[in-house]
């Protein structure tokens, strides 16, 4: 008979994965791992999911979801099979593909002149800054794990993080080109050095000791206006 889940236990259970996924990575993390960060015993983690994988997949779906609210509607029948590899890189790609279609960005991209170049800058910056804070253990976890992963490194450095650098250089080259950038000949630096360092401290600060005692709204402010001002400062309005 199928088992059912207790109410928020899958939620339990991913928010727990996610942690030890982000700090280990898909093949060192250990069941026996997730199980402590739960806070309960093995064999109730192997009721939910089937194996590693299936619940890899799961913390995929949930965690790397536009909405994680989308997916807790249903109740799954429990264990979650294992799905195979091929299976999970293609849930990875998909949820990478929704997370980095960046709506704001893209209608920046697409107008030849903007009125107002730096409220139009700002809400792109805001858009990568929201996207990057809320999903900073999961792309821990994917980072963690393509290390030792060659097929799920190419879905998330050589395809999902340069198609991002390589929109917001397309942005950055269209407002250098008009003058209401400063790009200073590279507009391709300039964006990459600008989501880095987004990427920084929204994300990365938190394992730096050096970045870790600011606040998320101060961090925010402070450095989106520091880029703000190195990058359309002196140009034209």
């Amino acid at each position: 008979m199928p088992r059912t889940r207790r109410p928020g236990a899958l939620d339990d259970l991913v928010s727990a994965a996610l942690v030890v996924f982000a700090r280990s990575g898909f093949r060192e993390a250990q069941m026996v791992d997730v199980a402590r960060e739960m806070g309960v015993a093995l064999g109730t983690v192997y009721s939910y999911v089937e194996s590693k994988e299936a619940l890899f997949a799961l913390v995929v779906d949930r965690a790397l979801a536009e909405d994680r609210r989308a997916n807790a509607g249903s109740a799954p029948t429990l264990p979650l099979r294992t799905p195979e590899p091929d299976q999970i890189l293609e849930r990875v790609r998909q949820r990478l593909e929704e997370l980095t279609a960046l709506p704001v960005l893209q209608a920046a991209t697409r107008r030849r002149v903007t009125r107002d170049a730096g409220e139009e800058l700002r809400a792109v910056l805001d858009e990568l800054w929201t996207l990057i804070a809320r999903t900073r253990l999961a792309a821990d976890m994917v980072e963690r794990s393509a290390r030792d992963w060659p097929e799920l490194s190419v879905l998330f450095h050589d395809r999902a993080r340069r198609d991002v650098f390589d929109r917001l250089g397309a942005y950055f080259e269209r407002r250098d080109r008009s003058g209401q950038f400063r790009c200073h000949g590279d507009a391709a630096i300039v964006a990459r050095s600008t989501l880095e360092t987004v990427t920084f401290w929204a994300r990365h600060r938190y394992r730096d000791p050096a970045g870790a005692g600011a606040t998320d709204e101060n961090a925010r402010e402070v450095i989106l206006a520091f880029l703000m001002e190195g990058i359309t400062g002196g140009a034209k309005s």
